[in-house]
């Protein structure tokens, strides 16, 4: 197929529908990162708990706790991060073989040439490459953070004590803002699948995924718990 073909074969109804995909993805982004006041989000609620955790390092004996705690989240991101180049490199397999997207296509009765396929899986590609590159980034800032923690002395009294631990708790929460930034790209990677079977599939897996996100970041069971630990 041409260019022109190429472009032809996608209507406007599809250019809307990724174009409500791109804003829920980053509106909502926005909206979890920059929550009204009266109704914060699991995410801005957990960030204390980051910092208190770290006032609270400072005179925890052992600090073998700490030590477990901040390697199940370096675990995390790197089996988030290993999945993410498993999941892309089956993608690039998938469009550097237009015959057997062809094939898929004709499975699902749909009428769309191989080629458009690629170009709707290269959409849910490059979710997944932006949520490697932000589970690869938090890896990183959680390294950071396991070495200003163990730069924190001991003695409460000491006066570098509490403005490392107030360093380390902020390095923490950047590490947890682009891990989640990572899981919210998978959610809408997911979402992105609808477009495979067509434009109004793609409005309706977007319209869920963002449901899903607003529910587990406003409205759901566990932050009533999380906030619960604040006496709220």
């Amino acid at each position: 197929m041409t260019t022109p073909q190429i472009l032809t074969a996608f209507t406007m109804f599809d250019m809307a529908a990724v174009a409500v995909l791109l804003l829920a993805w980053g509106g909502l982004g926005w909206m979890v990162e920059h929550p009204p006041a009266r109704r914060p989000s699991v995410s801005v609620l957990m960030a204390q708990y980051r910092r208190d955790w770290m006032v609270q390092f400072i005179s925890r004996q052992p600090r073998i706790f700490d030590a477990a705690v901040l390697d199940s989240l370096r675990q995390g991101t790197a089996f988030f991060a290993s999945a993410c180049m498993i999941t892309l490199g089956g993608g690039i397999a998938v469009i550097g073989n237009s015959d057997r997207l062809d094939s898929f296509a004709a499975d699902l009765t749909l009428e769309v040439p191989g080629m458009v396929l690629e170009l709707k899986v290269v959409l849910v590609m490059i979710f997944v490459a932006n949520a490697l590159l932000k589970f690869i980034w938090s890896h990183r800032l959680f390294g950071y953070c396991a070495i200003m923690m163990a730069a924190v002395p001991n003695a409460q009294d000491a006066p570098d004590a509490l403005p490392r631990a107030h360093a380390a708790a902020e390095i923490n929460i950047t590490a947890a803002r682009s891990f989640n930034r990572g899981l919210r790209s998978i959610y809408f990677a997911l979402g992105a699948l609808g477009w495979l079977l067509g434009p109004y599939a793609l409005l309706f897996t977007t319209c869920v995924t963002a449901a899903v996100l607003v529910r587990r970041e406003f409205i759901s069971q566990s932050r009533l718990i999380v906030m619960q630990g604040y006496g709220t």
